[in-house]
């Protein structure tokens, strides 16, 4: 884990904590339906997180969860995570993801609007 901070204008980087991940149990997004950037990370104990937004907390579940697939093949348990965003299998996953959330809000918002007007007799 890398500290963040800025000393007279200058950015500094400071390492904070090392883990390996073979010990990593399972990372615990907390709230999968809210834009929230907690997280914890299950080692031999608990430590919880906050990414520097919600984005970049999912960014970083699906690294650690491609490192894992490409070097372990362990049972990591991703828990609290929306699915959608989380696998690359997924229709809305690219490099453009807000993009493609705004697509898939346009397209519930259209599907209302063809609803509202449906008439009920």
């Amino acid at each position: 884990m890398v500290k963040h901070f800025r000393v007279d204008q200058e950015e500094k980087f400071e390492i904070v904590e090392k883990w390996f991940l073979k010990d990593l149990e399972m990372i615990d997004g907390k709230e999968a339906d809210t834009d929230n950037p907690y997280f914890d990370m299950h080692f031999h104990k608990v430590y919880s997180m906050e990414a520097y937004s919600c984005a970049s907390k999912y960014t970083f579940a699906r690294t650690v969860n491609k490192l894992n697939e490409m070097y372990l093949k362990k049972d990591l348990k991703i828990v609290n995570f929306d699915s959608t965003y989380l696998n690359d299998d997924s229709i809305w996953s690219s490099n453009n993801r807000d993009c493609l959330v705004l697509m898939r809000i346009c397209f519930y918002a259209s599907n209302l609007l063809c609803l509202s007007l449906c008439p009920l007799s």
